[in-house]
């Protein structure tokens, strides 16, 4: 049964495809995908084993990347090595490591290689 209160996709703009795919592995040590859906190249966020959470990063002539609208949160297991590698691949902290309240984890919020603002949430 799918919860209707997690995202089912999310697509994160870009302009340069193959550098925003080598950000986002070397930041997150993980490996992207790349795939083709509708025309459009995609590297896609396997959801770590959760069917119902993944997205992906899009190069789309009508979406551009932006520090302004929605941010996306990426749940990741420690926030800290990631911010680490964040400035070294072209991003910028803009939020650093900060407790949520407790048992609720932590979260950060970068710019990434693209000009994105991205969310990181890690439950430790």
């Amino acid at each position: 049964m799918l919860n209707p209160n997690v995202p089912a996709w999310f697509e994160i703009p870009t302009h340069d495809l193959d550098r925003a795919q080598s950000f986002y592995e070397k930041m997150l040590g993980i490996e992207l995908a790349r795939e083709n859906f509708g025309g459009n190249d995609m590297a896609v966020f396997r959801g770590a084993g959760k069917p119902n959470s993944s997205g992906a990063l899009v190069r789309m002539p009508d979406c551009e990347p932006s520090v302004q609208g929605s941010v996306v949160y990426i749940s990741i297991d420690d926030i800290r090595p990631a911010l680490d590698k964040v400035k070294a691949h072209a991003g910028d902290v803009f939020v650093p490591c900060t407790a949520l309240p407790p048992g609720m984890g932590y979260f950060a919020q970068i710019r990434d290689c693209e000009g994105n603002r991205v969310g990181l949430w890690s439950p430790n």
